[in-house]
């Protein structure tokens, strides 16, 4: 049977977008939009002065394979068209109301189900290998794990704007979903470009605990509590210590006091709703955690990536900063630590709850045998402050 001229078949760019987005819809997507390679001219400029200034902190891979990020085609020259998917994983809640829960774990509401890169990849191959088929087009998709710059692609496609937090927010979503890239030879309708909402707001500058921002649509991430407690491989800086709280993995109040997020939706993919042992666990039973314990705990969440001993270092600020005095035992069974990581912060851990008594017992045996000098200067310290207060 012919084609008539008023129906130009499925193959015509106009069908296949309109299929392409009634699949992204049924694979859980709440919103995909189009855009070219070629849409972010100003994303290179942006990207190296990010660098130059030193914003970046240990995230070396920003710098790998620059010319790629900053020009998406060159990723990959044969692309003609870019799809951006968005997927909600709205709390449901108000995220600022776990900070009270000073005894516990506060982890990011993100992190807190499945890894997200694996439930987004799995969709979009799904949804790639369908759009190849019926399109006879090559197509690539990327989660965060490539040289590609989502956000600034994703407001070139009209899903949102770049937020004066650098992260991405939309009319329709808030700035609660994920987002994936489907890079395709197949030449597709774009939509138009959104543009900046935020107006005369503040709210996302001025909760920065750490005051990373150092001006609107600027972070500096080594000031980021996020990038501290996930990213950074040391000794976090004492100055920002006490600002984090009980945050133990990430930080969401730049996200949380957004007023586009009265738009925001619950998540709606169940894997990345959150586990009941992810939400406010107890401090005192991560504090036990051992390596093989930590990995069955975040089995399948993004957690796992810091590993064990960045994660309890992590965990003891936490209890450094909770006030709960009855945390000071835990604090004192990890100065045997194997880790320096988390020795040096279950010393300062215990200054900060004044355990006087448990320095005291442990300082004259532990200086003459520690080798790290982190964790002398932290004995030292420590020593120092509760003479002080004396």
């Amino acid at each position: 049977m012919s084609t008539s001229t008023s129906d130009p078949g499925p193959k015509s760019p106009a069908n296949l977008l309109r299929t392409l987005r009634a699949r992204a819809g049924e694979h859980g997507f709440a919103a995909m939009r189009i855009t070219r390679p070629d849409a972010i001219p100003q994303a290179a400029e942006r990207l190296t002065a990010f660098l130059e200034a030193g914003h970046h902190g240990e995230l070396d891979w920003l710098a790998d394979r620059q010319d790629w990020r900053g020009n998406p085609q060159a990723l990959w020259p044969q692309a003609r068209s870019v799809a951006l998917f968005a997927m909600n994983y709205g709390p449901g809640h108000d995220p600022m109301d776990n900070l009270a829960a000073t005894s516990a774990g506060n982890i990011s509401v993100y992190a807190r189900g499945d890894d997200y890169h694996d439930v987004i990849k799995g969709r979009l191959k799904q949804i790639a290998n369908w759009f190849a088929s019926v399109s006879g087009e090559d197509v690539k998709v990327f989660v965060d794990t490539a040289p590609v710059m989502e956000k600034p692609l994703a407001q070139a496609a009209g899903i949102g704007w770049q937020g004066k937090h650098t992260n991405l927010l939309s009319r329709e979503l808030g700035s609660w979903f994920f987002l994936g890239a489907m890079f395709t030879t197949a030449e597709l309708p774009e939509d138009a470009a959104e543009e900046d909402h935020c107006g005369t707001c503040r709210a996302c500058l001025d909760i920065c605990p750490t005051n990373a921002f150092p001006a609107p649509y600027r972070l500096d991430a080594r000031r980021c509590i996020s990038y501290l407690t996930i990213e950074h491989k040391g000794h976090i800086p004492a100055e920002f210590r006490p600002a984090m709280g009980n945050r133990i993995y990430g930080c969401d109040d730049c996200l949380a006091v957004c007023p586009w997020n009265k738009f925001a939706e619950k998540a709606r993919e169940t894997r990345l709703a959150a586990r009941k042992n992810l939400t406010l666990p107890p401090l005192s039973k991560l504090a036990k955690l051992d390596d093989p314990a930590f990995r069955e705990m975040f089995r399948k969440s993004p957690v796992k990536r810091t590993g064990r001993d960045r994660f309890v270092r992590n965990v003891l600020i936490a209890i450094g900063n909770s006030g709960d005095a009855a945390l000071a035992d835990e604090a004192e069974r990890l100065l045997d630590d194997a880790s320096p990581l988390v020795r040096a912060m279950a010393v300062w851990a215990l200054a900060q709850l004044g355990a006087r008594d448990k320095i005291a017992a442990n300082a004259r045996r532990r200086l003459s045998r520690e080798k790290d000098a982190d964790v002398l200067n932290e004995w030292r310290a420590a020593r120092t402050r509760l003479e002080a207060q004396a």
